[in-house]
């Protein structure tokens, strides 16, 4: 062997693909003619390329470790552009795979996915329901089966590639004479041609139609909440595999509760004496009516917790809390009747207005906090 090939690429002869890939992509940024335009260089460049093109392909390397020139029959080294595919080397020098797809692709190809919105109440968003959708999306036609010719018509064999997606041209370059491949534009690839479409779809072999679809809403969901129904999305073409439909749900708001994530809240109004006295007041929740003991002495403001009385939780089962706060009404006009009954409650209890005001040292009220902060200073 007049050339060795390893001592080029200054690879080991038991060397795999990915150390010889990464040498020649190393002696390739050095000598490429975009880098380097020295002579010797473009031609160091032509014999490396040639290198790597018979150690990166297995049956060219076989051939020649058993002594063999596997470029002998383009003329050695001057004539490797023949049959030499320079997208292999852009692959390489770029960092592709170092092969590309051959061949026609498919007409049938996988389907869009698809989004709707949907709104929901609060009790649906607590306790999950079904609900029946009607969706307008691409699904196979019927006339054609999804083959989009029509009837008695096959697609026919491209005749500009000849049934193989893609032409090639020869041009001219630093290289030599080099070979590109790019998609037939007769046929967008698919080497064949559809002469007699389908009156129905027009050769795409789908059709837009409405179609009812029912989904299970889970107890938990929120607003932002997506629910993925796999295949149901819009079919691809010529009856390619669906894609699927993702289902947003938006929680309406609800006048009486508000959510806080797996927690409910509500305000319920007591009358002040009943405040004052205790009682058991009616609350009606999305389980149905519920009693609620109001304790003697109750203060504006307080919260009582029912366990279990709020949203369902999305993941792991079970519900959160009701939290109801409790808003004393404090009566704005009063008769003659009830203001007396009120100042006889006051003399009773000894408040007066006069008597409101700051508390004394002994109680431990704010003045007295205040009054002991000053002194000690």
């Amino acid at each position: 062997m007049a050339v060795d090939y390893y001592q080029l690429l200054n690879v080991s002869r038991d060397a795999g693909a990915d150390e010889i890939k990464k040498a020649y992509r190393r002696l390739a940024r050095e000598l490429h003619p975009d880098v380097n335009p020295d002579p010797d260089a473009q031609e160091r460049f032509k014999i490396v390329t040639a290198a790597y093109e018979v150690l990166s392909d297995p049956e060219k390397r076989q051939m020649y470790d058993m002594g063999g020139d596997p470029l002998s029959a383009s003329g050695g080294f001057s004539g490797f552009n023949a049959g030499f595919d320079f997208g292999d080397i852009m692959n390489a020098f770029f960092g592709g795979n170092g092969a590309g797809q051959r061949g026609p692709r498919t007409r049938s190809r996988r389907g869009q996915d698809a989004l709707i919105r949907i709104q929901v109440d609060l009790n649906t968003a607590v306790f999950g329901d079904t609900r029946e959708l009607a969706i307008d999306t691409a699904t196979a036609c019927n006339t054609c089966l999804g083959k989009g010719t029509a009837a008695n018509s096959e697609p026919e064999t491209c005749v500009m590639c000849k049934g193989r997606g893609e032409i090639q041209q020869v041009q001219r370059s630093f290289l030599g004479q080099v070979m590109t491949s790019r998609p037939c534009p007769t046929c967008q690839g698919f080497g064949t041609t559809i002469a007699h479409p389908c009156h129905e779809c027009a050769g795409d072999g789908r059709v837009r139609t409405r179609r009812n679809l029912t989904i299970a809403i889970p107890p938990g969901v929120d607003t932002g909440t997506r629910i993925q129904l796999a295949g149901e999305g819009e079919v691809g073409p010529n009856a390619g595999p669906a894609g699927d439909l993702y289902v947003e749900i938006v929680v309406a708001a609800d006048p009486v509760f508000e959510r806080h994530g797996e927690d409910l809240h509500c305000t319920v109004s007591v009358p002040m004496t009943t405040a004052a006295l205790g009682s058991t007041v009616s609350l009606t929740t999305f389980d149905g009516p519920t009693n609620i003991d109001v304790r003697p002495g109750t203060q504006p403001g307080e919260v009582l917790i029912l366990k279990g009385k709020g949203a369902g939780r999305l993941r792991g089962g079970g519900r959160g809390d009701l939290h109801v706060h409790l808003s004393v009404t404090i009566p704005t006009k009063l008769d003659a009747a009830q203001e007396q009954l009120l100042r006889s409650l006051a003399d009773l209890r000894d408040e007066h207005a006069e008597q409101v005001g700051a508390h004394d040292s002994e109680s431990g009220g704010l003045f007295s906090r205040l009054k002991d902060a000053f002194n000690s200073k």
